[in-house]
């Protein structure tokens, strides 16, 4: 199946049906009242979330969904029949805009949370509601109502706790591959990577937490350029990233110096373009990864001298803040450093949890982040100094 993450749908309720006209004949009555039923009430139009679907394939080919009308009244005061709703199952995820103003309608973050999206016309009344003493043999009914309709937008942004960001070609595919059960494309060339990969994450007891390899970032993504804004809302609901780099810079350069300003350019030039895209992505944690250090095995000081400027570098960028493992180093070849790493992404994402209040009963991790001590220690000596 497709990864399709976005769909624009015209969707209308049913009308109502129309009042009836009617008066009783009957045998031994031979001036019976009006009889006329009422109409019935139009369909609706109603969106359900469901965690078992991730795209939105299911929607791609058809692009209007109108719910039955209601029928009409009959005689003998017998009410027409409702008609029949419209239930659309879309992904959790999925946020409802108006395709005409932009604006967001509905945004659906919970499995099996439903939006009525139009809502079907009233049934007419049939004219045995009009009689009064005075006005025996009404001999009209109201018209059904027309249902509302709707021209909607439909976007996919995925629900991840990690989402994994970097320069096409960084191994991105492949941490995801050894950190989860996810399979996603592998190859030497830039933009293997097409669609976002999502793959649950195990750690100890039982633990586990999602991560989304998010493609297509390079400079002017936020324009579009590359995949550009495409995938680029795939990180808007992730927890915290894991920036990943590439150690071959190390190798491109003829000092350890020009190649950690290398990266360090990568690093802001991606952090530059979530800003554009969505200043608030900023605020988010992140964790840097450089991968590919399996490259380095005769020559492992080289790696880690050039990983130690760009920590220094970091600081700047961060104001201190950072944990104390990064830069992380790794190789998604060989998998070394794969299990430390996992848990530390564990860590950090029960901490974001606890500070955003979704989940007041997280336990942490025992080993504590130098961003939140460092942060104590700095409000101690402004006290002091």
């Amino acid at each position: 199946m497709r990864f399709i993450d976005e769909a624009r749908l015209k969707v209308l309720a049913g009308h109502g049906g129309a009042g009836c006209v009617s008066f009783r004949r009957e045998a031994m009555e031979p001036r019976g009242g009006p009889d006329g039923g009422d109409g019935g009430r139009g369909g609706d139009v109603i969106f359900v979330a469901d965690e078992n679907l991730t795209t939105l394939q299911d929607l791609r080919f058809k692009h209007i969904y109108q719910a039955k009308g209601g029928e009409n009244g009959m005689t003998t005061n017998c009410a027409g029949k409702d008609g029949q709703s419209i239930i659309l199952r879309i992904p959790v995820g999925t946020v409802i805009k108006n395709a005409e103003t932009d604006e967001t309608l509905f945004d659906f973050l919970e499995d099996k949370q439903s939006w009525i999206a139009c809502t079907g016309g009233r049934g007419g009344k049939g004219n045995s509601h009009f009689i009064t003493s005075t006005f025996q043999t009404p001999r009209f009914a109201q018209p059904g109502e027309p249902g509302t309709e709707l021209e909607i937008k439909l976007e996919l942004k995925l629900l991840a706790d990690v989402g994994i960001i970097g320069y096409p070609n960084v191994g991105k595919s492949t941490l995801i591959s050894k950190m989860s059960a996810a399979r996603p494309k592998v190859a030497d060339y830039p933009f293997t990577t097409l669609v976002p990969n999502l793959g649950v994450v195990s750690v100890a007891d039982y633990q586990s937490y999602v991560v989304a390899d998010i493609p297509g970032l390079i400079e002017g993504a936020h324009r579009g350029e590359g995949l550009g804004t495409k995938f680029l809302k795939h990180v808007e609901r992730c927890s915290l990233f894991m920036h990943v780099l590439d150690a071959t810079h190390i190798l491109s350069y003829d000092t350890c110096e020009e190649a950690v300003d290398g990266m360090m350019y990568n690093y802001t030039s991606i952090r530059k373009e979530l800003e554009l895209f969505e200043k608030n992505l900023l605020n988010k944690p992140e964790v840097i990864v450089i991968n590919k250090t399996d490259l380095f095995r005769e020559d492992a000081k080289m790696v880690e001298d050039a990983a130690s400027l760009f920590r220094k570098k970091l600081m700047k960028v961060r104001e201190g803040g950072i944990l104390k493992e990064e830069p992380f180093l790794v190789s998604g070849l060989d998998g070394v450093g794969i299990e430390t790493l996992k848990t530390l992404i564990y860590r950090e994402v029960q901490f974001v949890k606890q500070q955003s209040g979704r989940d007041k009963k997280v336990t942490l991790m025992p080993d504590q982040l130098i961003k939140r001590e460092s942060a104590k220690n700095r409000k101690t000596k402004k006290r002091g100094g």
